[in-house]
């Protein structure tokens, strides 16, 4: 008598080696193609376990780029496949070959405190409660985000440490520049101002996150502590 083959489920591999497992802890990179497509198809069949029907697929079709072209009503054809499976293979690629075709995102660089000015004046010149912003750049200086850090009185504004560097960390910035509003629209830098910033500064060298300025916005005009050796 003639034994069937038998295949693994996916429940019955180690758990290290399940792709969804590995992609939790090792990063959707670490899978490979075949992994990936088991993890949208989610089941297999009675005779064949998802990691094979993955295989079956992308060998049968010549890979992701043969995939790519097979239309929804030639999947659901396929055994094992079906109307739903089918759905989802066609919407995952899909998805990738929008991804693919999107236009890189064009980051501002800041070069100067000119550059912070002119990323920020407009927005904050006119406020009329001082309001503390983190701009978070990468290595070369790009612009990663803009935040609101806390939104103050008309003459001071509330900064902990804490809360202006949470974001940062979380975001792997390289360095921040510090930037507040005066609503008098004089930007003079006042002694609290040098002193937030010095102790920022203080908290960012712990942190191995710099503070390469502190702008400070007035009614179309700026202050910049770098400039003026105050930071």
């Amino acid at each position: 008598m003639v034994q069937p083959d038998y295949h693994l489920t996916v429940k019955e591999l180690p758990e290290e080696l399940r792709p969804r497992e590995r992609l939790r802890r090792d990063g959707a990179s670490a899978l490979s193609n075949k992994e990936l497509l088991a993890i949208i198809l989610r089941t297999g069949t009675r005779s064949e376990s998802v990691l094979d029907l993955a295989s079956r697929l992308l060998t049968v079709h010549g890979g992701l780029r043969g995939l790519v072209s097979v239309t929804l009503d030639e999947l659901s054809t396929i055994s094992g496949i079906g109307t739903a499976k089918a759905a989802m293979i066609r919407a995952a690629l899909e998805l990738g070959k929008r991804v693919s075709s999107m236009a890189p995102e064009v980051r501002p660089v800041i070069r100067s405190p000119q550059d912070v000015s002119i990323l920020l004046m407009e927005e904050m010149r006119h406020l009329d409660r001082e309001q503390f912003r983190t701009v978070l750049l990468n290595t070369k200086n790009q612009v990663l985000e803009t935040e609101v850090v806390s939104v103050g009185s008309l003459s001071s504004s509330i900064v902990h440490p804490r809360e202006v560097f949470k974001n940062p960390i979380k975001k792997s910035a390289a360095a921040l520049i510090l930037v507040h509003n005066h609503p008098s629209g004089d930007p003079t830098p006042s002694r609290e101002d040098i002193e937030v910033t010095n102790r920022l500064a203080e908290a960012g060298k712990i942190l191995g996150i710099e503070i390469l300025d502190h702008i400070i916005i007035g009614d179309n005009k700026y202050s910049s502590l770098k400039e003026k050796g105050l930071i």
